[in-house]
């Protein structure tokens, strides 16, 4: 029971204080006149005033609530360094304990595990939200033990008692991290690009951990290089980029001797190779209405370099025109097509025929240029099926098909055939089978490539084929430029001939077997393409050498697909059949562990305003001292908690020391009495 005095007063307190005022200015006066009953006036004036102010008698019954004291785990992976586990689950434990002991207590224990997509640790989050659930005038103290490696510090926090950071961790921890500081996302093919990176000590470093340490560098998985970079300062590293597409780089320092985690020792660094400019050779034969279409297509992207080789004039032309007369340039076709070839990324004959304007030395060169990497299109016309044909010259092993010197002219629409609705260079093509008709078509007889689109009675239209280290395409007709002026609707001639010339080209994305990965935060998408009409389970090598078998969903024609979710960030091998690649999974640097030393100093500004401690927990479990608010709440050996004295009201019970008819009635007294007092002069 406890009981107080209350004023809830019937004017405002400033009119309250006027009254009071002018009741003392009268008593004042009549006293100055000699009246005799100035004194009961200005108590029956005081007790008018006194009534106004509204005194009233309160007692409350209260039911004492007990304090909460929040203790907070960081279960992140910094904390599962050398024994920083045991040292929090012990430390946590036996002040547990201790706080369940103390009378009128209550304990608060949360656990503040790794953040989401290496969002790091968590802690002020974690505080704020167990806060948001607790009275804040029962909350006496709040105690987290961590390694102070906080990641959200920016989290806005009111604390209504100390908060005590125990620090985990040893005075001789030492560690050393790989740094990667530049880092572009793209990159030019065959162009090197420079990556700055840095290897730094942090913490109790020993004189044994050197002025140098080794850098391992690996692409794709590939057997690493090893160069000597020095520690703690910026090294520039140049790399190029051996292929188009995703290209994983991994960076890694060999742990040394008393470091604590080699986790941080390495980086991945997943970089596009782009090309810079797509060089094409175009040669044309005799002119034709879609010679044009391939001038203009390849001129209208900006980023292809275009060489066109026609003949405008054949050598057995006969129209008697001085030779000085003719405007024509001499091509050349020595530079071009035995010096400088290999600086093509492709080469593509239209409607060309063996006239002699290039010896078969150029030709076989160009075969040579196929067979060590190149890529030849041929668009052939009804010369193609003539004694004069490219297939009868030094090209002819390397193409991948043969003419049977059939045209046949009628119309026909394309198709797709059942190997090219799995093939990546015409799988899915806009429109497919609602195409216009194209008139003309060679006959050839496949000799092994792949038949990726038809035309007449099912006879091989488009022909695909890998010889040795290039790629050779033979389109069987001269009418593909029909699509392009929209004959009877037309097709999609720039997307088919955009992929033929990525595929040709190498480029990943249009490889017709592949196997690839998306990943987002630590969950990975694994595809794979492949002319197969089925695939074997994938296998998924994780980096600390875990196998796991994945079994392949078929999410289209020639695609099979798998969802995973990656236990850990680092560098996954994934194998399939005789394919196999690598995926980085996580950020270069996770935030986990770019710094693991110990530390209060990033805490120091939320922890000092509240008067709480930092303390290692190297020297011990502190001892726990009640202290009054606003005094020092943490010491050699100890920290301290704030006694609430919070309570529950239970029942109120107000009694009016001046009801109306007592203020009444001694007021009316008072007057009277100083009336009489004063009639009696």
């Amino acid at each position: 029971m406890t009981a107080t005095y209350l004023f809830d007063p019937l004017l405002p307190w400033p009119v309250i204080w006027v009254l009071t005022g002018l009741i003392f200015a009268g008593i004042v006066l009549a006293g100055w006149r000699g009246l005799k009953g100035w004194a009961l006036r200005g108590v029956a004036g005081l007790i008018i005033v006194a009534a106004l102010t509204g005194p009233t008698y309160q007692e409350e019954n209260r039911a004492p609530l007990s304090d909460i004291v929040i203790l907070a785990e960081d279960e992140s992976a910094s904390q599962r360094l050398s024994d920083r586990e045991q040292q929090t689950r012990e430390t946590a434990d036996a002040l547990a304990a201790e706080i369940e002991a103390r009378p009128n207590t209550e304990l608060r224990r949360i656990v503040v595990p790794d953040g989401e997509e290496d969002a790091g640790t968590r802690l002020v989050s974690a505080l704020s939200e167990a806060l948001a659930e607790e009275p804040r005038a029962r909350v006496a103290g709040v105690i987290s033990l961590s390694d102070g490696q906080v990641h959200d510090l920016d989290v806005p926090l009111e604390l209504p008692a100390p908060l005590h950071l125990l620090l985990t961790g040893r005075e001789t921890d030492w560690d050393r991290r790989l740094i990667v500081r530049n880092a572009p996302a793209f990159a030019i093919i065959d162009e090197p690009v420079t990556l700055t990176l840095r290897i730094e000590d942090s913490g109790a470093v020993p004189d044994s951990a050197g002025a140098t340490a080794r850098l391992e560098i690996s692409v794709d998985g590939e057997e690493p290089r090893q160069i000597e970079v020095p520690i703690g300062k910026d090294t520039e590293l140049p790399l190029t980029l051996p292929h188009g597409g995703q290209n994983v780089i991994q960076f890694t320092v060999p742990g040394a001797e008393g470091e604590l985690t080699d986790r941080n020792n390495t980086a991945l660094v997943q970089m596009n190779g782009v090309r810079d400019r797509l060089r094409v050779l175009l040669v044309s034969g005799e002119p034709h209405a879609g010679g044009r279409t391939w001038r203009n297509l390849l001129k209208s992207d900006s980023s292809v370099d275009l060489v066109h080789f026609t003949i405008l004039r054949p050598p057995e032309k006969q129209d008697g025109v001085p030779v000085d007369e003719l405007s024509l340039i001499a091509f050349p076709t020595r530079e071009l097509f035995l010096e400088k070839i290999a600086d093509f990324d492709l080469i593509i004959f239209d409607r060309y025929k063996r006239r002699g304007i290039l010896p078969a030395l150029y030709l076989d060169n160009v075969a040579n240029y196929i067979r060590e990497g190149g890529a030849v299109l041929v668009a052939a016309g009804p010369d193609f099926a003539s004694a004069d044909s490219l297939y009868r010259s030094p090209l002819g092993p390397v193409l991948p098909a043969q003419p049977s010197a059939r045209v046949l002219e009628e119309p026909y629409m394309p198709q797709v055939s059942e190997l090219g609705e799995r093939h990546p260079v015409t799988t899915g093509l806009p429109a497919a089978g609602d195409w216009g008709r194209w008139l003309r078509q060679v006959d050839v007889d496949a000799d092994g490539g792949q038949v990726v689109m038809t035309g007449i009675d099912e006879r091989p239209l488009l022909v695909l084929e890998r010889v040795e280290k290039g790629r050779v395409a033979l389109l069987a007709s001269d009418h593909a430029w029909l699509w392009n002026r929209g004959y009877e609707g037309g097709g999609p001639q720039l997307e088919l001939l955009r992929r033929l010339a990525h595929w040709m080209m190498k480029e990943p994305e249009l490889e017709e077997e592949a196997l690839t990965a998306s990943v987002t935060g630590q969950s990975m998408q694994i595809l794979r393409r492949t002319l197969s009409e089925s695939v074997p389970p994938v296998t998924i090598t994780a980096p600390d050498g875990t196998v796991t078998e994945l079994p392949l969903e078929e999410a289209g024609p020639g695609q099979f697909q798998a969802p995973f979710e990656a236990p850990e960030i680092g560098l996954y091998r994934l194998e399939n059949g005789d394919i196999s690649s690598v995926v980085g999974v996580g950020p270069a640097s996770p935030r986990e562990f770019e710094q693991t030393i110990a530390s209060g100093d990033p805490m120091e500004a939320i922890i000092n305003p509240t008067g709480g401690g930092i303390l290692p927990l190297e020297a011990g479990v502190p001892a726990l001292r009640n202290v009054r608010e606003g005094r020092p709440a943490a010491g050699r050996g100890w920290i301290g908690l704030v006694p609430r004295e919070a309570y529950q009201t239970l029942d109120v019970r107000q009694i009016a020391l001046l009801p109306p008819w007592l203020v009444l009635l001694l007021s009316a007294a008072f007057i009277t009495a100083a009336w009489l007092r004063e009639g009696q002069r």
